[in-house]
């Protein structure tokens, strides 16, 4: 059996093994990365040999970091790396290479129904009645998405949230707020099992589900980089943020939403931006200096949008999908009774 594993700036890690009497066997690590000394790689491959197929990432990296000595080095991999690489050989792990996915472009909804479709979407495609996919977002109007765990009122100025005429959403991930014009922001959610990120951290998963993203804005021209825990920046300012959920059924959401461009009035007239909190609870949006696309490409919104489709299409093979009746009803249901609800909106942490 063979796994294959390349964290984000890193070099590929390839392992082979059997399985023999439900343990490690004849397990060899190769690929693009170096060891020094020599030695080192041998140590780490018998540390591996008759260890429990079904033990954990954590398991098998804390055995060959026992067995490493002072200056061994991997250069472009990691023993957590050889780990997830061993688990998706067993096929406990899963690679972007192992999911069928679809990509989802709009349509053109109320806002409250697009956060909802993410709650909505994740149980579709862990019922098997829908592949995992990644979807580009179509909104109307301006709206704000507060993180899950965010207090409306430290984050919003009411008064500039009724003059504007912004829908106010919370969404099921955390994360900080988000200020969304039609026609403005880039915003695409992936749903995939949470397999695909086995072994990894919150922190690890981020960079590791946005490369392709990275490659899509790389081939824009615009010179991006991953900014810990989950923005991602130019020289400029910050350009995106992420968000990322869980569930217990297998699989997870993570979704980004990307500045093209945007009202900085109307944006500071609507979100508390380094105003004093007045709420002692919620998670509080760091304030950051964001430039937005628009300022560093000549390219349309549409343009941008349709590079992040086609990018993902071509890159993992990819169908073309679109929503069905039931599962914007289903939504809208939702919709009606949580998302739009001033119990959700107005909730607490």
């Amino acid at each position: 059996m063979r796994g294959e594993y390349r964290a984000p700036g890193g070099q590929l890690v390839v392992v082979d093994l059997e399985v023999a009497g439900g343990l490690l066997a004849h397990v060899q690590v190769s690929g693009g990365f170096a060891v020094a000394p020599a030695q080192a790689l041998p140590r780490l491959t018998t540390a591996l040999e008759g260890m429990d197929a079904k033990a954990s990432v954590a398991e098998l990296t804390a055995a060959m970091d026992a067995v490493r000595e002072s200056g061994d080095e991997l250069l472009g991999a990691t023993t957590q790396g050889v780990a997830i690489a061993v688990r998706r050989a067993l096929g406990q792990a899963l690679s972007w290479e192992d999911i069928d996915f679809e990509v989802i472009h709009g349509p053109v909804l109320d806002p409250v129904v697009n956060v909802a479709l993410d709650e909505t979407l994740v149980e579709e495609v862990a019922a098997g009645r829908r592949k995992p996919f990644m979807r580009l977002w179509e909104w109307e109007g301006c709206q704000v998405v507060i993180g899950s765990f965010q207090s409306y009122a430290n984050e919003l100025q009411a008064e500039g949230v009724t003059r504007h005429g912004v829908t106010v959403t919370r969404r099921v991930s955390g994360g900080g707020a988000m200020f969304m014009e039609s026609g403005k922001c880039v915003t695409f959610s992936l749903v995939v099992p949470t397999a695909l990120v086995e072994g990894m951290s919150f922190e690890q998963s981020y960079p590791y589900l946005d490369q392709w993203v990275m490659e899509v804005l790389e081939s824009l021209g615009v010179k991006a980089r991953y900014v810990p825990l989950n923005d991602i920046a130019s020289d400029r300012g910050k350009i995106a943020g992420a968000a990322q959920k869980r569930w217990a059924n297998g699989h997870m959401l993570h979704h980004v939403t990307m500045a093209y461009d945007i009202d900085p009035v109307k944006m500071n007239e609507v979100l508390r931006i380094g105003m004093a909190p007045l709420r002692d609870k919620g998670t509080r949006s760091a304030a950051k200096r964001v430039d937005p696309l628009r300022s560093q490409i000549g390219l349309s919104r549409e343009q941008v949008v349709q590079a992040f489709h086609d990018h993902f299409v071509k890159k993992y093979g990819a169908s073309v999908s679109t929503l069905t009746e039931s599962e914007l009803e289903v939504a809208r249901e939702r919709s009606r009774t949580k998302f739009a609800t001033d119990e959700w909106t107005f909730r607490l942490p």
